[in-house]
């Protein structure tokens, strides 16, 4: 009798502890997607801000930090279609020139809506 209620017991931990290792890979699932939500969030409001295009050097120096504020969220969404999105969008920011934004504004805002549009497809926003 004690044999066969160590037994219930143990498959009782046993089932017990497989249920808490479900949980705990659900809200791992959970997590990873709150934190990708809040990544795509932040990367938008950054991505959207508008440049003063009548002070190109301020312009050029405001996209370059954006840039690296985008590559830093793009680690965060790593291997997912969203960190690849962000940092698409990081790398032509960071590569944004004071020429780009004199002689090719259109060019410029064009290329960076597009990525913006990409960026949003990717967050599901």
């Amino acid at each position: 009798m004690k044999r066969l209620t160590t037994a219930a017991i143990a498959g009782g931990l046993l089932l017990a502890l497989a249920g808490c290792g479900q949980a705990s890979e659900t809200a791992g699932r959970v997590g990873d997607a709150a934190t990708t939500v809040s990544v795509c969030t932040e990367a938008v409001r950054i991505a959207t801000a508008t440049p003063d295009l009548a002070d190109p050097q301020a312009a050029a120096d405001r996209a370059h930090e954006a840039g690296r504020e985008l590559t830093a969220l793009a680690e965060r969404a790593a291997g997912t279609t969203a960190g690849e999105a962000i940092g698409s969008l990081a790398t032509t920011l960071r590569e944004t020139t004071v020429d780009d934004l004199v002689t090719g504004p259109a060019d410029w805002v064009r290329r960076k809506s597009e990525q913006v549009a990409a960026l949003t497809k990717a967050c599901g926003l």
